[in-house]
């Protein structure tokens, strides 16, 4: 098969595409790829076996991440959990695959990465498995009784209830003074696990971009946030993207109370699935929390081409150790600003 390349946020056949395929996502979407583009400077291009006069039957989709520290790459996508081949067959996604190996070597790119969330045969002869991850879903089809009855009764059950008694602030919506709420949360959860925050730009272009596909929810006491989660939705899809809390109230029960609203308003939009994103297999207290919810697991495999053990030129786990020591010794105001500036490189 011929593969050709278009850019998608100019073709009005990929908004199309991605409203039909059965394996589309929020991450396919043009108010997804334009954020992206927007904040990071990441080019959309797209992959077909389709001339540009046919309509578009497959894709596959990437974004071309430039970095002096982690490696110039094609990625599907960026900031992305995952990111499906839109595809039929074993056949087409062996020739998408293989013209993105065509492009990457012609183009001097490091390595190109696949996010697929589905299972299916090897992407293609020049890709192997490079990370594997755990993917959570919850079933959403069950009616809300149902789902009660099998979370987890005293980590999530009694900490809902606990909660409710306390009569936390709800809101939830996408207005700047909700997004500044959120962010805060945020930044104090990427601050206990040493991670450097996003940039407040990406978040304010997801609003922009992708409009009521949005949902942000908080809850305060006392006018003070407790906790706060951003959620996107696709189709009959939730995907639960962010979350940070304050460490000083966790005994309020803010997190496990949000989730539950999340799911209720699930349902009552007929969503019939939740998408509660990567894990990495070491972190056993995020799947603890996740499976507590009755998720079920999944492996979620990337591929890469070349293989890892030919593509892995980037700094050592030493060097990045040490970068990360040196950056939390940083001032706070110091450290975010750093943080805006770099964070595009770890996509």
């Amino acid at each position: 098969m011929d593969v050709y390349s278009f850019d998608p946020l100019a073709d009005p056949r990929w908004d199309e595409l991605v409203g039909r395929h059965r394996n589309a996502s929020i991450f396919h979407t043009s108010g997804w790829l334009r954020s992206l583009q927007r904040t990071y400077g990441f080019t959309p291009l797209a992959f077909t076996t389709c001339r540009q006069t046919e309509p578009l039957r497959n894709v596959v989709v990437v974004c071309g991440v430039r970095s002096w520290l982690t490696g110039n790459r094609l990625v599907s996508l960026p900031f992305s959990d995952h990111c499906n081949p839109l595809v039929d067959d074993s056949e087409e996604l062996r020739a998408l695959s293989e013209g993105i190996e065509q492009y990457r070597a012609r183009g001097g790119w490091k390595y190109a990465e696949l996010r697929p969330a589905i299972p299916g045969p090897a992407v293609g002869p020049s890709f192997q498995t490079a990370d594997t991850y755990y993917l959570h879903r919850l079933d959403l089809r069950p009616s809300a009784e149902d789902l009660w009855r099998r979370f987890h009764p005293d980590s999530i059950q009694r900490r809902i209830r606990r909660a409710e008694g306390e009569r936390l602030d709800y809101e939830e919506g996408r207005s700047h003074a909700l997004l500044g709420k959120l962010y805060h949360l945020l930044g104090l959860t990427r601050e206990r696990h040493l991670l450097p925050v996003q940039p407040l730009g990406w978040f304010r272009n997801l609003i922009d971009c992708l409009g009521s596909a949005v949902c942000i929810r908080v809850v305060s006491k006392d006018g003070e946030p407790v906790a706060g989660i951003l959620t996107l939705t696709h189709g009959r899809t939730v995907v639960y993207k962010y979350g940070g809390s304050d460490a000083r109230h966790h005994r309020f029960g803010g997190m496990p109370y949000l989730f539950w609203r999340m799911i209720q308003d699930a349902k009552r939009s007929v969503a019939d699935e939740l998408d509660l994103g990567r894990t990495d297999r070491d972190n056993n207290g995020l799947v603890v929390f996740k499976e507590r919810w009755a998720a079920q697991r999944s492996e979620l495999m990337y591929w890469r081409s070349p293989p890892l053990a030919v593509s892995r030129r980037g700094p050592s786990p030493e060097r990045l150790r040490w970068v990360r020591r040196a950056f939390y010794r940083l001032p706070l105001g110091l450290r975010r600003v750093t943080a805006n500036l770099l964070y595009r490189h770890l996509a």
